[in-house]
C-alpha cells in the first residue's frame, strides 16, 4: 500500500534552514520527514516537516540559482522586507498553539480572540519572518 500524497503542500523559503527545523519542532511540534543539504554543505536544498498529520516543505535561499529559473526568486521574508502569505493551522486549543510559538520564539501579530466567525483565533510571525495563524472553533461552532 502506497502512503498518499497530499495534494497541496506550503513550501517555506528561510534565511537559516536548519534553524528553522529545530524553531518548527519546538514551537509547532512537527517531526523531521527528510532533509537533503547542498552541495555547499552549509545550506538545506529541501526539507519536510510533519505538523498534525501534514507536510510542508522547507529550503534556504538560494540567490545564486535565479539565473537558471528565469530571474524566479525564491527569497526568505528577510530579503523580500515582509511575507505575502499566511500559514494556516486548525488545532484543538488556539491559544495553547500561540503561547508554544511564541516560547519558541514568534512574535506575536494577533492576540487569540474570539472572532466574529465563531472561532478562537489567533497570529504569529516565526523568527524567519513566516506567519502563522492557529484556530478552533467556537463552542457551539461547527467543527
Amino acid at each position: 500500500m502506497t502512503e498518499s500524497v497530499q495534494t497541496f503542500t506550503p513550501h517555506l523559503t528561510v534565511s537559516d534552514a536548519r534553524a528553522a527545523l529545530d524553531f518548527y519542532s519546538r514551537g509547532l511540534g512537527a517531526t523531521e520527514v527528510i532533509r537533503m543539504p547542498a552541495q555547499d554543505g552549509k545550506r538545506l536544498m529541501h526539507a519536510e516537516m510533519q505538523v498534525n498529520g501534514a507536510r510542508f516543505f522547507v529550503m534556504d535561499e538560494f540567490p545564486e540559482v535565479c539565473e537558471f529559473h528565469n530571474g524566479l526568486k525564491w527569497s526568505a521574508p528577510e530579503t523580500l522586507n515582509g511575507t505575502s502569505v499566511t500559514v494556516h493551522v486548525e488545532v484543538p486549543d488556539c491559544d495553547h498553539a500561540v503561547a508554544r510559538m511564541l516560547d519558541a520564539g514568534a512574535t506575536v501579530a494577533v492576540k487569540p480572540w474570539d472572532a466574529f466567525w465563531g472561532a478562537r483565533y489567533g497570529q504569529v510571525v516565526d523568527p524567519f519572518g513566516h506567519a502563522w495563524s492557529f484556530s478552533h472553533p467556537l463552542p457551539g461552532q461547527p467543527a
